[in-house]
């Protein structure tokens, strides 16, 4: 099994016929993903490169060819309304991945997307979400799914993992993400899938929603979940670990060395109290039961272990 998505999900791209869209759409088909077909307003009717039908708006693609996921390519002054497009239409998985959408369009977002319970908004400002698909003879992959820029190849899926196990991966850090997919994979560990929920300060998904999906997957052994300074969501995620999660939780908190008041990266990653602090966090989650590690070097080696002391699978 899986979280959010899976190798039955019709994926569209907003800003397919840009740059950045045209070529992560390539990118995603490649890898096995169903693309269905994307949308560019005033391009309706037309196809793009890889044959796939492109759409003056949302609302035509989900009529047309059943579409439930998206990807968001917009520039980021008209990637807030694209959000909500893409809610209004019926898409129930949203990946917003530009970067750059200003903070008050995404307080607005929020904001209307409780009048639509069934969305799911994952970013902005995100490398999107992977459930990794079976590795065939022709070097392709299978039965899975990629929405967003993630390298599709560095992930493992269950049944080729050497282990027979699977983690779930939960992170603020795009590159982080891969280096801990990569990692595992070089350890025989599978991944079950890797959500990427970005850095910005206003967002969709957060840990606690996304560790709470992986506590109830089956086939999410462990869980490694990768957080940085700003804010309190890892410590929110740790609480709720302590209280619930029967499954070992590898954690790496990025920005020990980060000077207060200064943002680091991510437009959320700027220290504006004494619990957003790197060590505050690396504390509270050691405090909840997580496994902290004090590199990113380490978080293969530490989920292998968690993973052999934790054999049989805990669900």
């Amino acid at each position: 099994m899986s979280i959010l998505i899976d190798g039955n999900t019709r994926v569209i791209c907003q800003g397919i016929t840009g740059a950045a869209g045209a070529f992560h759409t390539k990118g995603c088909l490649d890898y096995g993903t169903q693309m269905v077909g994307g949308t560019t307003p005033g391009k309706g009717g037309q196809r793009d490169p890889n044959g796939l039908p492109i759409f003056d708006t949302v609302h035509d693609a989900v009529k047309a060819i059943d579409a439930n996921a998206t990807m968001i390519f917009v520039p980021p002054p008209l990637a807030g309304d694209a959000i909500l497009e893409a809610a209004d239409a019926g898409i129930s998985l949203i990946c917003a991945i530009t970067e750059g959408i200003p903070v008050q369009d995404m307080i607005r977002v929020r904001s209307m997307l409780q009048h639509y319970p069934g969305v799911t908004l994952v970013g902005p400002n995100c490398p999107g979400v992977i459930t990794p698909g079976r590795k065939t003879t022709d070097g392709r992959f299978a039965g899975g799914c990629k929405i967003g820029i993630m390298p599709g190849y560095i992930h493992t899926h269950r049944d080729d993992a050497p282990s027979g196990k699977s983690v779930g991966i939960v992170s603020r850090s795009g590159t982080l993400t891969y280096e801990a997919v990569w990692q595992c994979s070089a350890r025989g560990i599978g991944q079950s899938t890797c959500v990427g929920i970005g850095g910005d300060p206003v967002k969709g998904l957060d840990f606690l929603d996304v560790l709470e999906l992986f506590a109830a997957d089956p086939q999410t052994d462990a869980i490694v979940m990768i957080g940085e300074i700003g804010g309190n969501a890892e410590v929110i995620g740790g609480r709720w670990i302590r209280a619930h999660s029967r499954k070992p939780v590898i954690a790496f908190i990025a920005g020990r060395t980060a000077p207060p008041g200064r943002r680091m990266g991510h437009a959320g990653a700027i220290i504006g109290g004494a619990e957003d602090t790197a060590q505050a966090k690396i504390e509270a989650l050691r405090a909840c039961g997580a496994i902290v590690a004090e590199s990113p070097a380490d978080i293969g080696r530490l989920t292998a272990e968690a993973l052999q002391r934790n054999a049989p699978a805990l669900t």
